[in-house]
């Protein structure tokens, strides 16, 4: 297939979309006290309503905002919808540590550089110029899509996908399957392009752990004391050395590094294939096992008062399949005297790599990039696909970005001069097409 009118329009519009996008922040501080996403919402609506959508915007709560919109398939036959989600909310950046401003949405060398240029604001306008260009080309998928663009991810989902799902289920009527965010990038292994299409994703256990004891005279001995109490638990989660569980995904994935390279996949240690993915092997190293990050302290308010009550929050995240032993070992590692509560609590997911969707995506990336391979792989991290899951939606990450082999791409997650690559856009905008194609 060669370059449509649509896909030439859309390769224009879409450098100009993410960075308007990036421009308007909407930094997620997890506490209520950011700007939110109306104004981003409102602009992505207008954008889907001038070619003949009608988008609706649901809120939360105020300033809150997510958008919804259906796009009718030109099979009347099919009704089995394919859901297309992106986030809009970011995390925050602060402007001093940065190369550029990170909301001024800035073409430099080459690369649209912003907070969101590549989780995921990259993916919203790729998404957006597709769509729109295809719409004014009067060429419909066959089976119906839903586009969701929502709020809140980087804190949860709670007021953006959860919201939605738990209280507006039928706009999502139909949807079988979805597509989103941190899959179809390229790595480089071996010189040759591996695209890791995201089947899996860790499960979310953000914990808070409480220690109570005696307050008194910090000069007195004091052998009930939180702070030591609770130390000595952070101390034992952080330092825990948890045991390598392979799941579906990773050995298949793993295997396919040890096809191209030659180097044997040792079940037990893995850690010579990790060392031939480069940067990559930071989040796939993180989903050969269970993580607990301890991120938090609070106790105290002055040198010589012993506190009577010492917090601290960690970031779990456990396997598919892990969940149980997951708890049972944190349970098991914090002791009796802590007190442990959930801040945020999420399923871990994991989709067959296989079928025909996956077909498609595919067919759609080695047809732009032919000599390449489609591998699946897990997150470590997490996304809205969780949210949907329970409605019967099966979620993958398809995002598709063809990366120079010297970008540290995810290194780009909540890190500093984030930044996505000009032509990795208007490649991501002629896969989608065809996979649109291809529906």
């Amino acid at each position: 297939m060669t370059d449509t009118p649509a896909t030439s329009v859309a390769e224009d519009e879409v450098v100009s979309l993410c960075s308007e996008l990036i421009s308007m922040d909407t930094s997620n501080y997890g506490d209520g006290s950011g700007p939110g996403e109306r104004a981003a919402a409102e602009r992505v609506a207008e954008l889907l309503a001038e070619v003949g959508l009608d988008p609706r915007i649901v809120e939360s709560e105020p300033g809150r905002a997510s958008v919804v919109a259906r796009v009718e398939g030109g099979d009347p036959a099919r009704t089995d919808a394919l859901l297309v989600h992106g986030h809009l909310d970011v995390v925050p950046a602060r402007a001093a540590d940065w190369t550029v401003h990170p909301f001024a949405g800035e073409v430099r060398d080459g690369c649209v550089w912003g907070r969101g240029a590549v989780d995921m604001k990259d993916m919203d306008a790729m998404v957006l110029a597709t769509v729109r260009a295809r719409l004014r080309e009067g060429r419909r998928t066959a089976r119906p899509l839903v586009l969701a663009f929502l709020a809140d991810e980087e804190a949860g989902g709670a007021k953006g996908a959860h919201f939605l799902a738990d209280n507006h289920a039928d706009l999502f009527e139909g949807c079988t399957e979805a597509i989103s965010e941190v899959g179809g990038f390229s790595t480089t292994v071996r010189g040759r392009r591996f695209y890791l299409l995201e089947t899996a994703e860790k499960g979310l256990a953000w914990m808070r752990l409480k220690a109570a004891g005696t307050a008194g005279h910090g000069s007195m001995v004091q052998p009930d004391n939180a702070v030591t109490e609770l130390c000595a638990a952070v101390a034992r989660l952080g330092e825990h050395r948890w045991p390598v569980r392979m799941t579906d995904t990773v050995r298949t994935f793993l295997e396919a590094v040890s096809e191209e390279t030659g180097v044997p996949l040792d079940p037990e240690d893995p850690s010579a294939l990790l060392a031939e993915l480069g940067a990559i092997a930071r989040i796939v190293g993180a989903t050969l096992r269970n993580t607990t990050n301890p991120t938090v302290l609070r106790a105290g308010y002055k040198t010589n008062v012993v506190p009577q009550e010492a917090l601290a929050e960690v970031d779990g995240r456990f396997l598919p399949g892990y969940e149980e032993e997951f708890f049972a070992t944190v349970d098991e590692l914090v002791g009796p005297g802590i007190t442990r509560e959930m801040i945020t609590h999420d399923i871990a997911i994991e989709a067959p790599h296989g079928g025909a969707l996956w077909e498609r995506m595919e067919a759609a990336l080695l047809a732009e990039d032919p000599g390449a391979r489609v591998v699946p792989y897990a997150l470590s991290g997490g996304t809205d696909s969780k949210s949907f899951t329970p409605l019967g939606i099966t979620g993958y990450g398809f995002a598709p970005l063809r990366l120079p082999a010297d970008l540290d791409f995810s290194g780009m997650f909540h890190g500093i001069d984030e930044r996505v690559p000009v032509d990795s856009l208007q490649f991501g905008v002629r896969v989608l097409d065809r996979f649109f194609d291809s529906l």
